[in-house]
């Protein structure tokens, strides 16, 4: 494997365009605040917070691919994350993606190796970072109250912009061609992130809740910024997901609809939550390589690829 640049805090490069109201009114809360990482590193190997099926994991290799650790410069330091993009000069079109709760372990780095196998520059960054160490991590609950729910919106939502500013000045990407997909809380991610960012391209969503309880550092869902998306977005939903409601995601859809916006659904019948998840039991074969294939397609015929 190729060692991917790692890029210090003080590289000197242009500070990220505050995009943070754009298209969001209400969403954010200034000021954003900002803590030390207690993340200084990604995890290695697979979550320890979720029951996994590691003879069905999917491993893509590195060949023709440049791929592996990054740091990211944030507002208040390097900010861990991972990168993939092919070999050669570029410019790449740039995929942001945006993890699970889980953080970005082996999973979300294979996905990244997927795109760039596709001909993108895919980079993650942990967005949980300040919050805790998602590696040493082991129950959901715990995640998801300690970290998920005392990460503020505004607070990934500049990260994200500032992995835009770093991709597109460090690592070959072009951000005339600029999209995002997202798993799970990312599926969420995806859906706010098309809300705030005007020059995005194409927004992919997997099984993102579109509701869900509204606090002061995260005051809308999904659902709640339908109407406001700056992109096309295709949505990838399981028919037999307990936890997400079909029907709040096509109330997601019809509202973008309403407002003028391009909002794609497609159930996979038979599907649970997180069937594009290999690691984990899970996991659909069938759905998830023809959710692949459809998102791929969907990157391409609106201008990212």
């Amino acid at each position: 494997m190729q060692d991917a640049t790692r890029i210090p805090a003080d590289d000197g490069l242009p500070a990220a365009p505050d995009h943070r109201s754009e298209g969001l009114d209400g969403l954010i809360t200034p000021p954003l605040s900002r803590r030390g990482f207690v993340m200084t590193s990604l995890m290695t190997g697979l979550t320890l917070a979720t029951t996994r099926v590691e003879a069905q994991v999917i491993h893509t290799d590195t060949a023709g691919i440049e791929a592996g650790e990054v740091r990211i410069p944030a507002g208040d330091g390097p900010m861990p994350g991972y990168r993939a993009m092919p070999d050669g000069q570029g410019p790449f079109p740039v995929i942001l993606v945006i993890e699970e709760i889980f953080g970005v372990h082996d999973y979300i780095k294979d996905i990244c190796r997927r795109l760039a196998k596709a001909g993108y520059c895919a980079v993650a960054p942990e967005l949980y970072a300040r919050q805790g160490d998602l590696s040493r991590m082991t129950d959901v609950k715990e995640i998801v109250r300690d970290v998920i729910s005392k990460t503020p919106d505004d607070q990934w939502i500049a990260d994200l912009d500032a992995t835009v500013v770093w991709a597109g000045s460090a690592s070959k990407g072009d951000l005339g061609r600029l999209g995002v997909m997202g798993w799970c809380r990312g599926g969420r991610g995806v859906w706010l992130y098309a809300a705030h960012r005007r020059d995005l391209k194409a927004a992919v969503a997997w099984y993102g809740p579109v509701t869900g309880e509204r606090t002061a550092i995260q005051p809308r869902t999904a659902g709640d910024v339908a109407a406001e998306i700056n992109a096309p977005l295709l949505a990838l939903y399981g028919a037999a997901d307990t936890g997400i409601p079909v029907a709040s995601v096509e109330e997601a859809r019809d509202k973008a609809k309403a407002a003028g916006k391009s909002v794609e659904l497609v159930v996979f019948p038979d599907a649970p939550h997180g069937f594009h998840a290999d690691y984990r039991p899970s996991y659909r074969k069938e759905a998830a390589e023809a959710g692949w294939s459809r998102a791929l397609g969907f990157l391409t015929a609106n201008g990212v690829g």
